[in-house]
């Protein structure tokens, strides 16, 4: 029956979860565009912002292929935007209204155009490190931001109840902690590396050998508080979605770990940090399902039809 999510409740119209659903999928493509946009060195490629140069919008003939590549991650940055916003006009008109959902909307698409601000500092900084480091974290943010949105979709709009006991709901949480502050350590690499969007660019100054240990450090914390998940749910006999997302979670963190080892021992060549990056944003997404399934939403009680609220009672006459 359309309109009737997986749980068995009506969640809305399939096209909005369709919509939300793009716009996890487009902020991960923003990423990928991001990281080639550095790999290649065009992150100077348009030398300006808002327009790409002082007299164009767009990217020009003598700007050569480093400008097409800037211009083409700016476009999708519209293109992007052009989701969000239907997604949040299709999250407004629902009926019945659906206030929390109402507000995920905003506040995923609200990323959008800070995104495009600090992408903005970022290329008038001349790409200094930190700043640049800011914009990837800003992206994790917004995925974060635009996947709630997309579970909350799928989700009936009754009371959220725990499906695990309270220990683990919070080990979910430390676990999707440790997971950002690897990503937040992952920037700190990322700066004082080769790999800097531009041949002027500056770098962080940390010493890359030290700050990879750290970011070493702490991915093997995350793998070992992912694999405490994962024997833990399937311990207490949580659902199967619960344990199937740590799971998810502990192979997702193994290729990525794979190659963050290959790229550091083969010099950081350009197609594995590209996949490192990607792979950052699958960890992330997968931190964020075990949290989500610590959780769920059970349907609201029906109002009996002698109880409900007229919308307009009218004037007595």
């Amino acid at each position: 029956m359309a309109g009737v999510s997986r749980f068995g409740e009506f969640s809305g119209k399939p096209t909005l979860s369709r919509l939300a659903l793009a716009s996890v999928v487009g902020n991960v493509l923003i990423v990928g565009t991001g990281g080639a946009v550095r790999l290649t060195k065009s992150g100077l490629g348009c030398p300006t912002w808002p327009r790409c140069t002082d007299e164009s919008y767009v990217a020009t003939a003598e700007m050569g292929v480093h400008g097409v590549i800037e211009f083409g991650n700016r476009l999708l940055t519209f293109a992007l935007a052009a989701v969000v916003i239907a997604a949040v006009v299709a999250a407004w008109r629902q009926r019945p209204a659906r206030r929390g959902l109402r507000w995920l909307s905003v506040g995923a698409a609200f990323g959008i155009p800070a995104q495009a601000v600090i992408g903005g500092i970022t290329v008038l900084t001349d790409l200094n490190p930190w700043v640049v480091g800011l914009h990837f974290l800003a992206s994790m943010a917004v995925i974060a931001a635009a996947y709630a949105f997309w579970r909350r979709t799928l989700e009936p709009d009754g009371p959220a109840r725990p499906t695990v006991p309270a220990p683990l709901r919070a080990l979910g949480w430390l676990t999707a902690g440790v997971a950002a502050a690897v990503l937040v350590v992952g920037t700190w690499v990322t700066g004082s590396g080769p790999h800097s969007g531009d041949s002027g660019a500056a770098r962080n100054g940390l010493d890359p050998e030290t700050i990879s240990q750290v970011h070493a450090d702490t991915v093997f914390l995350l793998l070992g508080l992912s694999i405490a998940a994962w024997f833990a749910f399937r311990a207490v006999g949580a659902p199967a979605g619960a344990v199937r997302a740590a799971g998810l979670l502990v192979l997702a963190e193994l290729g990525q770990g794979l190659i963050g080892f290959v790229q550091y021992f083969t010099g950081l060549p350009v197609a594995l940090v590209g996949a490192h990056m990607l792979g950052s944003c699958l960890v992330w997404l997968a931190a964020l399902a075990v949290l989500w399934s610590t959780r769920e939403r059970t349907a609201a009680p029906a109002v009996p039809p002698s109880q409900a609220q007229p919308e307009y009672a009218g004037t007595a006459h």
